[in-house]
């Protein structure tokens, strides 16, 4: 793969891909290219999801090498190597572990590299070295267990006074925990340095777990983190209860940049890196952007998907020059100048469109080109607003609110039209949202309210047998109806209903004494857990069942019957760390089926097409597709539409939109109260966005409240509060959404059996 040619400087080259399989490609290729050159050289590579297609194309190209197909393949890709790399000679360097861990636990680093590269590399453990938390020394030979009791690690101890046995205790142990860091760095140096890094960047910009303000001199380390880090961590730890307190060992700046000859790569996917990627390499080198350190490294390299690239100056510049010019770029071009100048439509000169970069693209550009925008902007708001009557709409999402985050102030007035039949299908389980400590205080709640007797219908004779099946809606309307009497512990109580016919189904329990025993042995099971362990499969379908209900109760505030509301729990998602690809028997069929029975008129999904965070969202992506395709050869799909949105994770660009739907403080309030009432897992936001410590719902609604920012700059204030339509005079926020055809949304969607190209 060759090097692009770019218009822009940047501080440090980088190379562009189209999509995250050929981003793990691309650096596998140039790991076994290093590999082989230095069959002893020193390495350091990253773990997470990111580095998912990087490990299988490694493995794949190895196995693969000495076959006709693997040899077809190492042409095509340029990876002219005389012989096969042998890779247990290679000495590994873990990057960073949480403290305290333990190696045990499958969400430790350090199993992940011992999985993955030790065992998966065939590399040699013994000459590497390795963040082992039960080998490092504390004070009195004792294990952090007994130092640190509740995980809890007080850095300030480092420079205060230690004022009980236990801080006194804790101190010294530091104090070691500092002096084995300063060994680790100590051996990195010895080795000569880390001659191969692969890392990926944080949402603060961190490599590493050096987060923004990190030192270019520092080295290995215990240290703190951030938000941003935390809400990234949480879902490694089982919540950002856990991150937040739980600090880091992590190898320093220094330690990645010191070895001035070599190759060290950050690789990202998604357009939530853009930011980031952009500060790093178009801003002076800071420790604000910490991965602006690889500046001073000839070798470094940014390797980025399109997304992870797209706020970059060249990928700027590439949409606006390298396709035939579209209404869509004039809009683009014309409210991003208003932002950059901070002047609204109606004030531009001609003089400021002649003057900007991409405004003097347009044809025949002048102010007739800002009344065209403005024009083109009011249009998606009229659509946004135009009645949906007599239709069938199918929602599917990821996961349980991503439909709710995503266009409910849409779908709440849609859903208000009795001629509109609408179904909601959520895809995963989502049992991974549902943390240990809140299962263990729902089943508690549930077993004292059963001992209280007061969970009548454990008592009805044919309960275990048929009862528990029955009555499923009266748990929705008992909780809602509680909810609007502003009852709270009888809410509690209609939760504890449904979390009991659960129990009964799951376990098929017969008696009272039995369901019982069941919660008491969960509860206790449940407890000797580790946050984020990987439970077992029925515990798993416990919480997913949780999440089925919070669903339910959402769309029972619109009249949604039970039936409407449907539950797939595609088999390919099972709390791995990868998750597995999707199947077309087990995972598309399924939403065939439901396509075939609701024959939709519409179909609403997550419109993330870069498969990078989370990657769930990708993936559902494609198992919708391939199920509309099928369908499209089955029946005629010429009138059906297909709505993209999207949530907390991305946004539309305006121009990308073809809706505008104006979003008013009541939409909000019923959307938060949806929110808050509904998702009980997830108001206290255990695996929080980065960019709001808060609840997703208060991040969605400041997300339209800026996309109704970035209107206004370009059709002025008054437009909406001066407005005869009252819709938009109660406007104070906007949604984007995007209609697509069945042909143009198969266009965009990549297909899932060309995911993985190459052999």
């Amino acid at each position: 793969m060759k090097d692009k040619e770019f218009l822009f400087h940047t501080n440090i080259p980088y190379i562009t891909v189209e999509n995250f399989p050929t981003l793990g490609l691309l650096t596998a290729l140039r790991f076994l290219e290093w590999a082989a050159e230095n069959p002893n050289g020193v390495i350091s590579l990253p773990t997470g999801k990111t580095p998912e297609y990087f490990i299988t194309w490694v493995k794949r190209i190895l196995a693969e090498w000495d076959t006709p197909q693997g040899a077809e393949f190492r042409e095509k890709h340029g990876l002219n190597l005389t012989k096969k790399p042998v890779l247990s000679g290679l000495r590994f360097v873990q990057i960073d572990e949480f403290y305290p861990i333990s190696p045990k636990q499958h969400n430790s680093f350090y199993n992940y590299v011992q999985k993955f590269y030790v065992e998966g590399f065939g590399l040699d453990a013994s000459k590497g070295i390795f963040i082992n938390c039960d080998e490092i020394p504390l004070a009195d030979g004792l294990s952090y267990e007994e130092v640190f009791p509740n995980y809890k690690v007080d850095l300030s101890l480092r420079y205060r006074e230690a004022k009980t046995p236990e801080e006194v205790l804790q101190q010294r142990s530091i104090f070691l925990i500092d002096e084995w860091c300063s060994q680790y760095e100590q051996k990195i140096q010895d080795m000569g340095g880390i001659g191969f890094f692969l890392g990926g960047i944080g949402p603060d910009g961190h490599i590493a777990f050096n987060v923004r303000g990190s030192d270019f001199h520092s080295t290995t380390r215990l240290t703190a983190t951030n938000f941003e880090t935390q809400a990234a961590s949480a879902g490694d730890l089982g919540g950002i209860e856990v991150s937040r307190f739980r600090p880091v060992i992590t190898i320093g700046l220094h330690t990645i940049s010191s070895k001035k000859d070599a190759v060290a790569i950050i690789f990202a996917a998604g357009e939530a890196k853009a930011e980031m990627v952009k500060l790093a390499l178009e801003e002076k080198p800071s420790n604000r952007y910490p991965a602006s350190v690889l500046s001073t490294m000839p070798n470094a390299r940014f390797y980025l998907t399109s997304g992870a690239a797209s706020t970059l100056q060249d990928s700027i510049h590439q949409f606006y020059t390298e396709t035939p010019w579209s209404q869509a770029k004039s809009d683009r071009a014309i409210i991003g100048l208003c932002k950059k100048i901070d002047k609204f439509g109606d004030k531009l000169t001609k003089e400021d469109i002649l003057q900007d970069r991409y405004c003097k693209m347009i044809p025949n550009a002048g102010l007739e080109s800002i009344q065209e925008s403005i024009d083109s902007i009011e249009k998606k708001i009229a659509k946004g607003m135009e009645p949906v009557h007599g239709k069938v709409i199918y929602n599917t999402a990821p996961h349980h609110d991503d439909i709710l985050l995503g266009m409910l102030p849409y779908l709440q007035h849609i859903a208000s039209d009795p001629s509109n039949e609408m179904h909601c299908s959520i895809m995963t389980s989502g049992f991974n949202a549902v943390t240990n400590h809140f299962l263990i205080l729902h089943l508690s709640n549930t077993l004292r309210l059963i001992r209280q007797g007061k969970i009548q219908m454990v008592d009805y004779p044919n309960f275990f047998t048929e009862g528990y099946k029955m009555k499923r809606v009266k748990d929705v309307y008992h909780s809602l109806i509680k909810i609007a009497s502003q009852q709270k512990s009888e809410f509690m109580r209609g939760f504890a209903h449904r979390l009991v016919r659960d129990l009964v189904e799951i376990w098929n329990l017969k008696s009272v004494e039995e369901l019982d025993k069941k919660i008491v042995e969960l509860i206790e099971f449940t407890r000797h857990c580790y946050d984020g362990e990987k439970m077992p499969t029925d515990i798993q379908k416990l919480k997913g069942m949780i999440r089925e209900f919070e669903e339910e109760l959402v769309w029972a505030h619109f009249g949604m019957t039970e039936e409407r509301v449907h539950h797939l729990r595609l088999g390919f998602y099972k709390g791995d760390i990868f998750t597995e690809n999707p199947n077309r028997e087990r995972d598309v069929m399924p939403i065939l089926n439901e396509l075939r029975t609701i024959k939709p008129d519409i179909i609403s999904l997550a419109f993330d097409p870069e498969g990078s965070g989370p990657d769930t969202h990708y993936k559902v992506l494609q198992a919708v597709a391939d199920a509309i395709r099928m369908w499209s050869k089955e029946t005629d799909t010429s009138n059906l539409k297909i709505w993209g949105y999207r949530n907390v994770w991305y946004k539309f660009n305006p121009s990308e939109a073809t809706h505008i739907i104006p979003v008013s403080l009541n939409d909000m309030s019923a959307f938060n109260s949806a929110f808050e009432h509904c998702y009980l897992s997830q108001v206290d936001a255990s695996f929080p966005s980065y960019k709001l410590d808060g609840k997703f719902s208060s991040l969605a609604q400041s997300i339209w409240v800026e996309q109704l920012r970035s209107i206004q700059l370009l059709l002025g204030k008054p437009y909406f509060f001066e407005n005869p339509n009252p819709i938009l005079r109660a406007a104070h926020g906007l949604m984007f959404l995007r209609e697509m055809t069945v042909e143009e949304f198969l266009a965009n969607a990549r297909e899932l059996e060309k995911s993985m190209q190459g052999f």
